[in-house]
Formats: structure tokens, sequence, C-alpha cells
């Protein structure tokens, strides 16, 4: 009996102390998307007996590259980027994996309504004309979002005049002040009702629709990986399809982790973000988007064998 219950004991302390592990997770500055999905898996984490700490760090992917932080996020085009050493990445991280897709973002370029600019095609014979915004220097993916859009018409950022801006945010204000005629703004941000609100004159601001086909496709993942369309109808509630619907692009929001990170803490939080949908849109509305069945496309950033696990006792169709 002793024996026994000397190793009782010693079986509750391992499952305490594992429990106890405090999970490392980066986020960006307060109130960006990284941070705002990080505080929300912490809250559920920490509600569901894991003890998840964000960090609110900036440029984290080589932190998550060392094994200095446990998990971080990304779009799934900066996670092939980085995998890789390509587009806005100039080394490789090959010590980091893909856990999941949280939710999907969906973005566009948009000019005022008044120019008529329905979709990528409508901007040949006038690009040169037209204003858009380029550098992004301290938002480095977002060209490339811009790029693979104009692409699909056979146009490159050359083929305008290009007022450089610093931030995603940067060009959206710009677009607001008519200081550039294109810009990329995501769905229902708040930065791109603001700039529709200040062009109420001009018809406020309308997205410009990239082609559903197959080439119109091929051209954008060829600078964005991971990378998709979307057909959207018209919506008056939504800023930039009240007066038509449009073909915008969406990109998965991903979670990862160190290589090394153990693959039961990597299995316990692609479960948790799997089968908590509604605690995590509870804390931030950007997880209604969330499907379990998507959440592990094909990337170059291989997945995490934690993920994978989970992902076959689901019977989730998943990436290497």
């Amino acid at each position: 009996m002793k024996t026994l219950a000397l190793a009782g004991l010693a079986a509750v302390a391992v499952t305490a102390g594992a429990n106890a592990q405090v999970i490392s997770m980066a986020t960006g500055a307060q109130g960006t998307l990284a941070y705002n999905a990080g505080q929300a898996v912490a809250v559920v984490a920490n509600d569901n007996g894991m003890t998840v700490r964000t960090q609110p760090l900036v440029g984290y992917m080589p932190l998550l590259q060392s094994g200095e932080v446990d998990f971080g996020y990304a779009n799934g085009a900066e996670a092939a980027f980085a995998y890789t050493g390509t587009g806005n990445f100039d080394r490789a991280h090959p010590d980091v994996r893909l856990v999941g897709v949280t939710f999907p973002l969906t973005t566009g370029i948009m000019a005022p309504c008044d120019l008529g600019l329905e979709n990528v095609d409508d901007l040949v014979d006038r690009a040169g004309e037209l204003r858009i915004a380029s550098g992004y220097t301290s938002s480095t993916i977002i060209p490339y979002y811009i790029i693979g859009s104009l692409a699909a018409a056979g146009l490159t950022y050359d083929d305008f005049q290009q007022v450089p801006v610093a931030s995603f945010a940067d060009g959206i204000s710009a677009l607001g002040d008519g200081l550039v005629d294109i810009a990329l703004v995501s769905l229902n941000a708040g930065a791109g009702q603001e700039a529709a609100v200040q062009l109420q004159n001009r018809g406020g601001l309308c997205y410009i629709s990239v082609p559903n086909t197959d080439d119109g496709l091929a051209a954008l993942q060829e600078a964005l990986p991971s990378g998709y369309l979307v057909d959207l109808p018209q919506n008056d509630d939504l800023n930039g399809l009240q007066t038509r619907g449009a073909t915008l692009i969406r990109v998965p929001w991903v979670l990862m982790a160190n290589a090394d990170v153990d693959e039961q803490v990597v299995y316990d939080m692609t479960r948790l973000i799997a089968e908590n949908k509604e605690a995590l849109a509870s804390s931030f509305g950007a997880f209604n988007g969330a499907n379990a069945e998507t959440m592990a496309p094909d990337n170059a950033m291989p997945y995490h064998p934690g993920a994978i696990r989970y992902y076959e006792e689901a019977g989730i169709a998943h990436g290497d």
C-alpha cells in the first residue's frame, strides 16, 4: 500500500508539473491582429489548464527560430517566406513549424469609387496616371498582396506612380487624404471606414476585384503563397462592397511553434483552438471565421508533429 501511495503521489507531481509549465506566446504590439489573437488564445488556454503568457514583441520570427519563445503568429504567406528565406525574409527559419490556421484574413486593393475601377483589368490603360501606395517599410508583407493583385492583369508597381508609405495604416490614411489612388485595405477595417468617410464626396471607397480564374489565382500565388480568392456579394453594411460585390484575397492567419516545443504541448494547443471556437470568438470576434476542418492547408512551412497527431486523430486533412 505504501509503495502504491508513493507511486500515486509521483504521478500527481508529474501531472502538476506539466500543467504548471509556462508556455510563451509572442504577439505583436498592443492593438495589432497578433496581439488580439494571442490574448484570446491565452485566455481560453489558461481557462483550460494551460499556462500561457503572451509577450508583445515585434519581429519575433528569429525568437521562434531560436526557441526563445514557444508560439507566435503570422499570415500563411509570411510563414512560407520565413521558412524558405524568401519574400520579405532575407534568411531561412528552418526550426519553425506550423500549428494551424486560426482564422482567415480578407483584404484587397481599394480606390475612390468615382474612378470606376471595378477590376484590375480596368487599371491597364490608366496605370500611368494612378498613384499607388508602395514601400510599406514597416509592413513588408503588404506589397506582396498588391503585387499579386496587379499581376493578375499583367501589371507591376513600375506601371504606376509610386507613393512610398511606412505602414499598412499609413497607406490607408494616404488613400483617405487623397495622396494615393490605390492602397490595400482589410475588409471591414476601421481605418478603411474612416478613409471612406473622408471620401464621401467621391462615393466612398470601392474594392477592385482580382479575376477569380486559374490564371488570376496562379498570378496571385506566385507573389503571395497560400493566398486564395473569394467572391463576396454586394453588402450595404461592408465598406467597399456597398455598390457592388468583389473578388478579394484571403490568406490564413496561422499559429506557429518552435520545432522543439514538446509534442504534447502543441497537440493540446491545436486541440484547444480547434474545439473552442465559441470561447475564442467571445474574446476576439475574428475567431468567428474559424473552421477546424480547414485548419491545416498545405504550406512551405511543415507542421509540428503535435499538430499532425491531433489532425489525424480528429480526421482533419492536413499538409505535411
